[in-house]
Parts: structure tokens; sequence; C-alpha cells
């Protein structure tokens, strides 16, 4: 996508600007950049990441300069957070419920990419590097769940890396390796702790680049849009992403942020586990172990299976299952808008991820093993079966000539 070329009036700027053209790519990426002008308010989602993304780190910047990672003082300097630093509660209450708040945004922003189509040629890579931080973003809050060094953090952290050890059935000897090799030794303790600390902080600089690298590839192409069809003229099919996509993304952060405060002063502790404001005890397991929300459709598919090994590929895999979308579909047709029988097996897959979620709060037991089954059986046959299947046979609806016509037919 074009864009107007940067022309300081400050000779101090335009001197900077002609020895290291930084503002002219920030100009070039924020300001003057041409976007499809049929974009709706779903594409709010990708600017709310960023800035979820922004609100941790500089939280848990600050909150690093008051935290002790060794496993006799983690609970304690987490209290002390809470009770004697300056605003120590709104910083973790903030960076605790902002996870949830930014794990909630990527979700609708993936389902969004899913619905219409943005996987698709020429936005396969841009798919990938999103993928890649949906990863990313997984590892940094599984690490950050095991610092404040609660139960649930213990045994969560103990849990999940005794998985590792089931890739002994593979190759022997390296799932302990590695399992070890997180441990710090032979069971999870204080150098777990220190490398988990560590990891956390690390990770999220490491988004921050594949972002940076997400954007870029973005800005390959541009954005896709929701008729799924490509520019055909420039001047007339799209507008510049400032003023009009920054009013519409600064509605769209007046809501989230007024959603964000109402969890953060009203109900900061509503999505964490009572259990984790007790001291971590390695000879007391607690009665169930269950991870944060945003993980419990995996976990969910994890149970699901009744032996170790098939379990863990099988939660992996429904990650991975992502990476290969722009090659499961089939179908010429970016958006589900043209697309009805994809489109209800969309929302159906929807209902199935909540319900994975639903399943995976609860005991593997009774009737809820039998659910967790049967929508993990219907997760896998979705991306494996369905999706090619309906590209393949599907009859889509005839597509608009342009963005213009659908747009301006709207407003008559």
């Amino acid at each position: 996508m074009s864009h107007a070329p940067f022309e300081p009036k400050n000779p101090l700027i335009r001197w900077i600007e002609y020895r290291m053209p930084i503002m002219g790519l920030m100009y070039g990426t924020f300001v003057s950049y041409r976007a499809p002008k049929n974009l709706n308010y779903w594409w709010n989602f990708g600017s709310l990441a960023g800035i979820c993304l922004v609100v941790q780190m500089i939280t848990g910047i600050i909150l690093a300069m008051h935290y002790a990672p060794n496993a006799d003082l983690a609970f304690n300097s987490t209290e002390h957070i809470m009770r004697d630093v300056n605003y120590g509660w709104l910083l973790r209450y903030i960076h605790a419920n902002g996870a949830s708040m930014f794990f909630l945004v990527v979700y609708i922003h993936i389902f969004r990419g899913l619905y219409y189509g943005s996987y698709k040629n020429p936005r396969e890579l841009l798919w990938l590097l999103g993928v890649v931080i949906f990863v990313l973003m997984i590892a940094t809050a599984f690490t950050g769940y095991v610092l404040p060094w609660g139960q649930m953090s213990f045994w969560a952290a103990t849990v999940i890396t005794n998985l590792f050890s089931s890739i002994d059935q593979i190759v022997s000897g390296w799932g302990t390796g590695i399992a070890q090799f997180l441990w710090g030794g032979y069971a999870v303790g204080n150098p777990t702790l220190n490398r988990f600390f560590s990891l956390h902080y690390l990770l999220p600089f490491t988004i921050l680049g594949v972002v940076i690298l997400h954007m870029w590839s973005l800005h390959r192409f541009g954005s896709n849009n929701p008729l799924g069809i490509d520019i055909k003229d420039e001047k007339s099919e799209t507008v510049a992403f400032h003023p009009y996509y920054t009013a519409k993304d600064t509605l769209g952060l007046i809501v989230f942020l007024i959603l964000f405060a109402g969890i953060v002063f009203l109900l900061p502790n509503y999505l964490g586990h009572p259990d984790n404001y007790i001291p971590a005890n390695p000879l007391v397991t607690p009665e169930h172990i269950v991870p944060e929300w945003y993980f419990l459709p995996f976990y969910a598919i994890l149970r699901a299976i009744p032996y170790k090994l098939p379990g863990v590929i099988a939660m992996f895999a429904s990650i991975g299952l992502l990476l290969f979308m722009p090659w499961l579909d089939l179908s010429k047709v970016r958006s589900a808008t043209f697309r009805p029988v994809y489109k209800f097996f969309f929302w159906f897959l929807l209902v199935d991820c909540i319900v994975l979620g639903v399943v995976g709060a609860n005991p593997p037991e009774g009737i809820w093993l039998l659910i967790g089954r049967l929508a993990t059986a219907y997760y896998f046959l979705h991306f494996l079966f369905l999706v090619p299947m309906i590209g393949f046979f599907e009859k889509p609806k005839p597509l608009p000539d342009s963005i213009s016509k659908p747009v301006l037919a709207a407003a008559e």
C-alpha cells in the first residue's frame, strides 16, 4: 500500500530524517497509510492487542523492580508489592488482568481472521507471524503465572513441565532432559522459578520484535476487508489511516478501557484462583488443578485423551493446526459473508471452543469427560476435514465488483 511522503518543515527534524528516516517510517505506518474504506469495528482488535502488549511491558518492568525471584521470597515479595509499594496493588491488578484482556483481544482477532479469510493469499506470512505471536503469548503467560509462587502456580508448573517427559516414548531421554532443563534440577524448585522469571522478562521483547515483522507484512499488501476482495482503485477505495481509523480505534479503546477498569477496580480477583493466595507447598496437592481461563480449551483437549503422549500431541496440534489454515481452506473466496456453509460451521467452531473452555474448568469425570471428548473430536474434524471439504464443494454467493459498490449502497 502506498502512502504520502513525510516532509518535515522543522530544520532539525528534516536533518535527522535525512540521516535516519525513522519518523517517515512511523508517519507512513500510522498516519498516511491507506486502508480499505469499509473496515468495521472488528478491525479495532489489532491495535488493541498492540496497546495491551505495551501496557503489559510497562507494568511488568515496574513490578520486576520489586519482585524477588527466589522460592523462599517470591510469595512474600508479591504480597509486599500489594501492600507496601505505592500503587503496587494497582500495577499488579493491571498486569494480572491485563493478561486476560490481552488474550481476549487476541482470540477475537484470530476468529475475525478466520471469519474474513485474512489468512489467504497473499497474506499467508502475515497469518503465520500472528500464530507465532500467539504461541509466544502462551509461553509468556505460563511463565508469568508461576511467578507468584502460590499453590496453583507451583502445581500448574509441575503438571505442565511434566508433560515434556512424555517425549521419552518417542525419543528415549529427550523428554526427561527437557523437563530437567526447565526445572534446573529434578523437580520444580528455586532454579525453576529463576528460569521462568528470566523467560517471562525476555519473551515480551521477543513478541514485540515479531509484532514489528507482523506489521511489516501487513503493510506489504494492506489490510484485508469485510468483503474479502482486492483493492482495484486505491484512490477511491481506500482512505488515510489518520484521521479515519485513528478516530475509530480511539472509540474502541475507550470502550475497552471502561471494561478493563471495571475488572481492575471492581472484580480484580474474579479471573484468578483462590488457591494462588496460599504459599506454594510441594506436600499438599490442590483438589483441582486448573490453568488460567485462556488456557482452558487446550487443557480440555489434553485431558480428553486418556493417554499422556497422545494427549500432549493433541494439545500442541490444536494450536499447530492454525499454521496450516492458508492451505487447508481450498476456497477462492476469502470472506464468510459470501460462504453460507463455511459461516455456519465457523459459528459452530466458536461454540465448540467455548464448550472446551467450560469443560477445562471442570473435573475430567462423568458427563464432562464425554463432552470434552466430543468437543475435541469436532475441533480436529473442523480443521482437518470440514474446512477442506467445504472449500472444495461450496458454491459461494456472487462477489461485488468493488469495495465502493456495497459501501455506497449501504449509505443510500
